[in-house]
């Protein structure tokens, strides 16, 4: 059994801090208390969650410590960042690396998510080292995943989402794909306090500014949309991009990538029609949130994306949103996504095939379900979509 108390005793004494942010121990409080009871869990997964939850814990306060002894960095200006986002599987992280190709945007690299100690305007050398070694830790500190490559786009020296940010507070609502904790996701939309979380995002983005050339941050993480007005009130010159696909497209796929990271952390069959049942509410509550924030004070903030569009022309779909976000695209911009897009061609890290039925679900019922949301943004489904030239 995971025990939080332990986990926040083991990270102080390893830091040298005492912890000062108490929502991050409720946070874990109510994490570990999920796993425990709802996790189905095998002694090794246990395990890699202890050593996983601790990381988390220890780069969170080490980055407590840096401020504590800089305070210089609490006041890195991070202006005007772009978060891109949209439900799972719905096409951010392929524009996450469009915006990679644009050199005008700081994006958080793979190696400094998961080992952003020290701060890399402190200790050049450091962080040099952090990233050639990033990818053997990788391999020591999680569970291999088979397919994951077709699953996720993903590079060891490539840009990075900002899960591993909301981590450090367990304010990541990713949490719920690599575990089976429905009332901990719950929790964190009805009662945890997101906008203490995403300054611990803000600080992490604050450490790897500092002492560095300062660029616009373009931040991606699906689940950003869960908390725009929180976001806004640490950003308050945040801009947001969401893309729109076939949500029972990205249900099925969400099902997939959330059964198999489980299954690696089980030593017992992982239940599909258990995976289905909470994916399809882990979805839902998601668009109730788009939903939302459409129909809320923040709707004109938001630029929206149709995914199919994106993948088929990704050139002028730049375009647009750079117009929207109020910048221009020059034409270097536009030759390194294209180019991106050709050395990057549908399944060329492997076939990701998926289906709604090994799931238990009902695409019928889903339909009807996610109307409201489809209509709204003109939401073709996926075989619709894909027929207009476009590739996954």
């Amino acid at each position: 059994m995971l025990n939080a108390a332990e986990i926040v005793s083991e990270a102080e004494h390893q830091v040298g801090i005492t912890d000062s942010e108490p929502f991050v121990r409720r946070n874990l409080e109510r994490l570990v208390a999920a796993i425990n009871h709802e996790g189905f869990m095998s002694a090794e997964g246990m395990a890699g969650a202890h050593r996983a939850l601790l990381n988390d814990m220890v780069n969170r306060l080490e980055g407590l410590k840096w401020v504590q002894q800089y305070p210089e960095i609490a006041e890195e200006a991070i202006e005007k960042p772009v978060f891109l986002m949209g439900l799972p599987r719905s096409g951010t992280t392929y524009f996450q690396y469009l915006f990679d190709c644009d050199q005008r945007f700081r994006l958080i690299r793979t190696w400094e998510a998961m080992t952003p100690s020290p701060p890399p305007g402190f200790d050049p050398e450091s962080a040099e080292q952090r990233r050639m070694s990033w990818a053997e830790r990788r391999r020591e500190m999680f569970p291999t995943v088979d397919g994951f490559a077709a699953l996720h786009l993903h590079d060891e020296d490539g840009s990075e989402e900002c899960h591993a940010f909301m981590e450090q507070s367990f304010g990541a609502a990713g949490l719920n794909n690599l575990y089976r904790v429905p009332t901990f996701f719950d929790y964190l939309l009805d009662e945890a306090d997101l906008e203490a979380s995403y300054r611990v995002h803000k600080r992490q983005l604050q450490l790897l500014q500092w002492r560095t050339r300062v660029k616009p941050w373009a931040l991606k993480y699906p689940n950003h949309l869960l908390a725009v007005p929180e976001i806004i009130k640490v950003y308050p010159d945040a801009r947001f991009v969401m893309t729109h696909r076939d949500p029972i497209q990205t249900l099925a796929s969400i099902c997939k990538m959330s059964y198999k990271l489980r299954s690696a952390r089980s030593d017992k069959p992982i239940d599909k029609e258990d995976v289905g049942r909470y994916m399809t509410h882990f979805v839902q509550r998601h668009i109730e949130r788009i939903m939302a924030l459409v129909n809320g004070p923040h709707a004109r903030q938001v630029v929206h994306v149709d995914y199919y569009a994106l993948v088929d022309d990704p050139v002028t779909e730049m375009l647009g949103a750079h117009k929207e976000l109020g910048i221009d695209t020059p034409e270097e911009v536009c030759h390194a996504v294209a180019d991106w897009r050709k050395a990057n061609p549908k399944n060329a890290r492997g076939v990701n095939d998926y289906s709604l039925e090994e799931y238990g679900l009902d695409e019928s019922m889903l339909e009807n379900q996610f109307d409201e949301y489809m209509h709204h943004f003109h939401i073709p489904r996926e075989r619709e979509g894909l027929s207009r030239g476009a590739g996954e």
